[in-house]
């Protein structure tokens, strides 16, 4: 038996395991008339997500205060498929940012405001990872009821490539690096006049979170593994040249007083997380 430490919606609880250890368990009306210390039955459980770090456990409530239940319940599962199918190795914040963009692009599909994604393709680079974010996508529309473009799977991807490294579990390094990279950037998004605010507080946020585990992938990356090909870096210049600029301009000063080594994917990384602050629209082809 498995004990409800929350009741989260008739379908979805929070449970207690061994080793103080929680899970949150998915299945059809199985919170119905059950309350915080009561009991449910295993094998009406249809999906358990486990979380296995306090971080985990911190980022499901934080989740919860502005996400329905119905998406991060999808975000956990996609992660699970990730890491157990595809064997994805992903950093915990991947939760909340992801759950942040599939809410976000549900929102847009649902208003009719939903524009294809403008990414550049990687799955040369990264086949594992698109693989995994296709099957994701096949999630997202079917828990959903959506039907979002196969496109999709290319932003979803991404979030997968963002989060690699080493789990939360194990030792954090460099929390002074972390500090410094995020004043750095602020300074040259101030710069710009790019400031937080209520319109750009979601995008601003998701970029903080990529800045407080770019320490940890840059420390633990092959400098020399580059996979981002020049000509996905030379469409993005050519689509978004603001964001490109500002971008190039992060990645220079970051490269030149932090880590001289780090490759230029981040670059391509930073443009996009820029286009999305800034919301530039792609540019005209000539």
């Amino acid at each position: 038996m498995l004990k409800i430490a929350q009741v989260l919606n008739n379908n979805v609880v929070l449970v207690d395991l061994d080793n103080q250890r929680q899970a949150v368990a998915k299945g059809k009306g199985l919170a119905f008339q059950k309350r915080r210390g009561d009991f449910i039955e295993p094998q009406k459980v249809e999906k358990l997500f486990y979380l296995e770090t306090e971080t985990s456990r911190h980022n499901l409530y934080f989740l919860l205060k502005d996400i329905p239940i119905d998406v991060v319940t999808t975000t956990y599962e996609i992660i699970d498929v990730a890491q157990r199918k595809y064997h994805i190795p992903v950093l915990d914040y991947i939760y909340i940012t992801l759950s942040d963009h599939i809410f976000g692009a549900f929102k847009r599909f649902r208003d009719g405001s939903y524009i294809n994604s403008m990414i550049p393709d990687l799955h040369e680079q990264y086949p594992n990872e698109y693989a995994a974010a296709r099957e994701a996508l096949e999630i997202i529309n079917r828990n959903l009821n959506v039907k979002l473009p196969q496109s999709e799977a290319k932003n979803i991807a991404l979030h997968f490539i963002n989060a690699i490294g080493q789990s939360d579990s194990e030792q954090r390094f460099g929390e002074d690096k972390e500090a410094t990279v995020s004043d750095l950037v602020q300074k040259v998004l101030k710069r710009h006049g790019i400031l937080r605010s209520t319109s750009n507080s979601n995008y601003y946020d998701r970029f903080m979170i990529h800045l407080q585990y770019l320490v940890d992938r840059l420390q633990h990356a092959d400098p020399a593994a580059t996979v981002i090909l020049p000509k996905v870096v030379s469409e993005l210049e050519s689509s978004y040249p603001k964001s490109y600029v500002i971008a190039t301009e992060i990645f220079d000063e970051i490269k030149t007083e932090i880590y001289p080594e780090m490759s230029e994917d981040e670059r391509l990384y930073f443009v996009i997380h820029i286009q999305r602050l800034i919301t530039e629209p792609p540019a005209e082809s000539n």
